[in-house]
């Protein structure tokens, strides 16, 4: 075939040449003599049947030179036509020689020019058809209009509505000169669809260890039309078949059934204008595993690497798993990782069908393990704004270790949390250089936005209230006083600066400002932060008129974490001090407790893992959070009688203890579609029967979890879909009493449109269930208020991730929520979770 092959290019290159050269013609009858060559020198060059374009440029395209030699026969007569050709606008290129004097030859040009195009246009098609086969079939103003042209036209037409299930698309070029530009034409190009063509039938036959259905099932993108399965579409794809019959053949290969074949298939025209496919199958006997010898391997002796391996005598013969088991398992060890990461990167481990005999299959697994590869070199490209030891810090393979793959992953998890770059081109390159027995690796980063600004509005007090806030996420205090580094604000140094304001006017503000600075000493992840706020709530009226009410808070936080190295080193434990002063005047926030001012000294302990791996979409991996939030137990240290105090002296030191605990788990069921299920927790307790559960620091279930102006005594908002703000809190004569302890959990199943950095998007549905109660005695966990919905999720860098919910809540609140009534939500950067 290769040689058939071989011969036919060169005949035909032999007689593309000759048919070239044979133009060369003197008068309209004399012919060169191709048996004798002469050699010519020219003495001029005319150029006839050109109308628009520049003779000048026809000569100097041409490469043909007065006074140059010229043989004939040659190689530059072809050449010059040749190179005329490629520029694709002429119809017809003659080269004559008019004269001859001696050993002067003249030479004439013949060119036949090619009309332009000046514009074209669709008919029969939608707008939004046309703007895209636009840029499918790619052709401008002022192109050559050759039948090259025409025909790629029509096919990039009638391959884009294939794909499209239009099989029987009909198009018709029509040419019409354009009278306002000489030499150009317009084009107008009508379509006719017809009808989508679909896949009326799908016939299967010589399977028997896989039925009809099941292998109908594992034909993932050829389908047949169904009504009921609106979410799948039924169209032919060449390219889609033939990778469904080979996820149907490694379907067989892993029941055993190695020597699967895909027999005969078709596809054909049924009577009704659609397609129809048959699928016949030589399933071939099922082969079992008989023995396995292990060849080369010196690191790990045959039977713990059998044991990785995990098949044994007697198993069926699984191709898929085998070489899951040997190369890449995503649900656990391999052999290959395992070699990889104690640095021998230059293993290699080939599988070998020792003897096949009858159903048996022996095995030899030859190993080649090589040296141990030694770090010698990490780079960091692609940051244009993070300073490269921020990157660094994050990096775990460093320079002298032993080449570790698992720190090669554990590292692109890392990167990806930072938020900095865009986690779908996070890459590694890697030179090998096995005679010294050294690689170096370069991690590849696409910087990204992260900083995010928050503008909003919502309803709270009975009033508009609007947001505004700014969240630097890679921040560099270290350049704040170097004016080149404001582009437009200093950043690269991974420190998080935030600025919030709240307002609805004069009656209402709340300002709050935080720094972080995640590696604390430039050495380990201590993250360090420092937030301060200050809040004031009143009915605006002046300070000294007695009918005024405010309530006022001032506090401050700081906060050190440390990255733990047990249990694994995916676990954060955090310590914080918080202070805050509250002042009431003539604010009613308990009974008898409406002026003076109360303070809370707390110390909260958090612990943390997260292993999920990404941040906007996860897909696998877990989050859990444990926090215990604790002030001094003042009235332990008091002989006062705390049940004869006032409240303003009971709550002049609020004491209480907080516990809290969310967990989130995320499965990839398939492709983009992940399940994720949540639980959250909160108990709110105090030291001394005689004070009671402090009124600070409750718990307020419902709603889309946005903080509002109602958050000044401490009350935690957890947003729970399908029920208004606080609806789920038990009530008294002014409205929802806080909580003080409450469950939540939530099951959702989430399907990405979209991962794009730059504008990911996800939809789900959900079902939660949660509740609130005031004290523990009447405390039931299967009391719970259910609900059901579905919602959508867009990432925007500037603006972290927006959530839009529409949801039912399934049980009645009298007086406050009808069963089944609907509720939308709307979210920042998951505030409802």
């Amino acid at each position: 075939m290769f040689k058939n092959t071989q011969l036919l290019l060169f005949l035909l290159f032999f007689l593309v040449n000759t048919s070239l050269s044979s133009q060369i013609t003197i008068g309209d009858n004399d012919k060169f003599d191709y048996t004798e060559p002469k050699e010519y020198i020219i003495g001029g060059i005319t150029v006839s049947g050109i109308k628009y374009i520049d003779e000048s440029f026809i000569k100097l395209k041409s490469g043909l030179i007065v006074g140059e030699l010229l043989d004939i026969p040659g190689i530059k007569i072809t050449n010059a036509i040749k190179n005329l050709w490629e520029e694709g606008i002429f119809g017809e290129i003659e080269i004559k020689a008019t004269k001859i004097q001696g050993n002067l030859i003249f030479l004439d040009i013949y060119i036949n020019e090619r009309p332009k195009l000046s514009m074209y246009t669709f008919k029969g098609l939608r707008k939004g058809e046309v703007e895209n086969l636009r840029k499918e079939i790619g052709i401008k103003r002022d192109d050559a209009v050759t039948e090259h042209m025409l025909n790629r036209i029509r096919d990039k037409i009638t391959n884009y509505y294939i794909e499209k299930a239009f099989l029987n698309v009909e198009i018709d070029i029509v040419q019409k000169v354009d009278t306002l530009k000489p030499n150009y034409v317009i084009l107008t190009i009508h379509v006719n669809k017809n009808n989508k063509v679909k896949i009326g039938e799908i016939v299967i036959e010589g399977n028997e260890k896989l039925s009809d259905n099941k292998i109908k099932r594992l034909l993932k993108e050829t389908k047949k039309k169904n009504i009921v399965r609106f979410w799948k579409k039924s169209r032919f794809s060449e390219q889609n078949f033939k990778e469904d019959k080979l996820a149907l053949i490694n379907a067989y290969n892993a029941l055993g059934h190695r020597d699967a074949i895909i027999q005969d298939d078709s596809v054909y025209k049924l009577p009704d204008g659609n397609l129809g496919i048959s699928i016949t199958i030589d399933e071939g006997p099922v082969y079992f595993i008989r023995n396995i010898t292990w060849v080369g391997n010196t690191r790990y002796s045959d039977d713990t690497l059998s044991q990785i391996l995990g098949f044994k005598k007697g198993d069926i013969y699984n191709q898929q798993l085998l070489e899951s088991k040997l190369f890449m398992n995503m649900e656990g060890v391999d052999v290959s990782s395992y070699y990889l990461d104690f640095g021998y990167l230059f293993f290699n481990l080939t599988p070998v069908e020792l003897m096949v005999e009858n159903d048996s299959i022996d095995l030899e697994l030859r190993i080649t393990e090589g040296k141990q590869a030694i770090i010698n070199k990490v780079k960091i490209s692609g940051n244009t704004r993070t300073n490269d030891y921020v990157i660094i810090r994050e990096v775990r393979t460093k320079p002298g270790q032993l080449f570790n793959r698992s720190d090669i992953i554990r590292t692109q998890q890392e990167l990806a949390q930072t938020r900095y770059f865009n986690n779908e081109t996070l890459g590694l390159d890697y030179e090998p250089n096995q005679a010294e027995g050294t690689v170096a690796l370069e991690y590849q980063v696409e910087e990204t936005s992260s900083d995010q600004i928050e503008l909003s509005g919502g309803w709270g007090g009975g009033r508009l209230i609007g947001t505004l806030g700014v969240s630097f996420n890679n921040f560099s205090i270290h350049n704040i006083f170097k004016k080149s580094a404001w582009r437009p604000l200093p950043s690269g140094d991974g420190q998080k600066l935030s600025i919030r304001a709240q307002s609805y006017g004069i009656g209402y503000y709340n300002f709050s400002a935080s720094f972080t600075e995640p590696w604390l000493g430039g050495k380990k992840p201590k993250p360090f932060s420092v937030t301060a706020y200050h809040s004031s709530f009143s009915n605006a009226k002046p300070k000294d008129d007695p009918d005024r009410y405010a309530f006022k808070i001032n506090g401050m936080s700081i906060s050190l974490g440390k990255r733990l190295k047990w249990p694994d080193d995916y676990f954060y434990m955090n310590h914080s001090i918080s202070i805050q002063n509250y002042v009431l005047q003539n604010y009613t926030l308990i009974e008898a407790f409406n002026n003076g001012d109360a303070n809370n000294l707390s110390y909260i302990f958090n612990l943390s893992r997260n292993s999920s791996d990404d941040w906007i979409y996860p897909t696998k991996g877990s989050d859990f959070d444990f926090s215990l939030q604790m002030t001094p137990p003042y009235s332990l240290f008091s002989d006062k009688n705390y049940a004869d105090l006032s409240d303003q002296e009971r709550y002049k030191w609020i004491e209480y203890h907080k516990w809290k605990f969310r967990a989130s788990y995320y499965i990839n069921l398939a492709g983009n579609l992940v399940l994720h299920t949540r639980a959250k927790v909160g108990f709110l307790g105090s030291y001394n029967k005689e004070i009671g559960a402090t009124p600070f620091e409750r718990f307020y279930l419902g709603g889309d979890g946005l903080s509002g102006i109602n958050q000044f005594d401490g009350r935690e908002i957890i947003g729970m879909r399908g029920y208004g703000a606080s609806e789920l809190n038990p009530r008294n004569r002014s409205g929802a009493v806080g909580g003080t302890i409450y469950n939540k959990y939530s099951v959702e199943l989430r399907y990405a449109v979209s991962k794009n950095p730059m504008s990911s998007i996800y939809v789900m549905t959900y079902f939660e269930a949660g509740n609130v109660w005031n004290n523990y005695a009447k405390y039931n966990p299967f009391e719970l208020r259910r609900t059901a919905g579905v919602g959508i999720r867009v990432y925007l860098p500037m603006f972290g991730v927006l959530g839009l919910d529409y949801a039912w809540g399934l049980d009645e609140i009298p007086g406050v929520h009808k069963k089944g009534a609907p509720e939308f939500h709307f979210s920042i950067n998951n505030s409802i979770d």
